[in-house]
């Protein structure tokens, strides 16, 4: 478990933890641990908003400084995963096509598009929920909790090689629900002390609406591809990390 920890934190961080060994039991306990390590760029994230709060900088200001941070702390590899993948399948070729294109260097125009519609929506909905630092810590360990459905067992790998090779199909459904469970009281109990019993609500609802957009995500992506990528988990992060901010941002009446 500690190798998956540090294995964890250096492939979703910019975090230099390494470990000196890499297998599929190490990979394993690596996505069961997602999950926590999204409360190291979740908490970098809430940190910016709390001294924007400080230093009297408008909500649009700390939002967008909270967001490019957490950026910084996954040295935008999530984010050039989503671009990869919007590129990959917004070509319509076929599957061996798609991966090719996923594998270049470049950023073709739906990449781009999908990239700025994503920070665009991810800034406004982090301005716009009540309560802000709450709203990144949750989306944040939200986005790695859809790493866990996507690595379980009976999902394949795209492709023979690579970091979805190695986490494929390593994770137990019957493990997947029990980290659904834990984040889902986590969250309810985040929620409550920002808000009582409607914040609980509110915050649990946050992470099975984004859960779920990224399991439809992981289907269609399955399908197109014939497995899981690098670049289809990091996408995977960001589509749910926005979904939950998007939750969040909605004040329920």
């Amino acid at each position: 478990m500690i190798s998956g920890l540090r294995l964890a934190v250096t492939l979703l961080t910019v975090v230099p933890l390494g470990t000196a060994h890499v297998d599929r039991g190490t990979a394993r306990a690596a996505m069961l641990l997602a999950p926590a390590v999204g409360l190291i760029t979740g908490g970098a994230a809430a940190l910016v908003l709390q001294a924007g709060d400080l230093l009297g900088l408008s909500r649009p200001l700390a939002a967008a400084l909270a967001v490019a941070v957490a950026a910084a702390m996954t040295r935008a590899l999530h984010l050039d995963g989503l671009a990869d993948l919007a590129d990959g399948l917004g070509s319509g070729r076929p599957a061996a096509d798609a991966l090719t294109i996923m594998k270049r260097s470049d950023i073709g125009p739906f990449g781009v598009v999908t990239l700025v519609l994503t920070l665009l929506i991810q800034v406004a909905a982090v301005a716009s929920a009540p309560h802000p630092a709450v709203a990144v810590l949750v989306a944040a360990v939200a986005g790695r909790l859809a790493l866990l459905w996507a690595c379980r067992a009976g999902v394949p790998s795209a492709r023979p090689g690579g970091l979805g090779a190695l986490v494929a199909g390593t994770v137990a459904t019957r493990a997947a629900l029990l980290a659904t469970g834990v984040v889902l009281a986590a969250a309810a109990a985040t929620g409550t002390a920002a808000d009582g019993p409607g914040g609980a609500v509110h915050t649990a609802a946050a992470v099975i609406v984004s859960l779920a957009a990224a399991l439809l995500v992981l289907r269609h992506a399955v399908r197109r591809l014939g497995g899981v990528t690098g670049d289809v988990l990091g996408a995977l992060v960001e589509i749910t990390t926005t979904a939950a901010l998007t939750v969040l941002a909605a004040v329920p009446r």
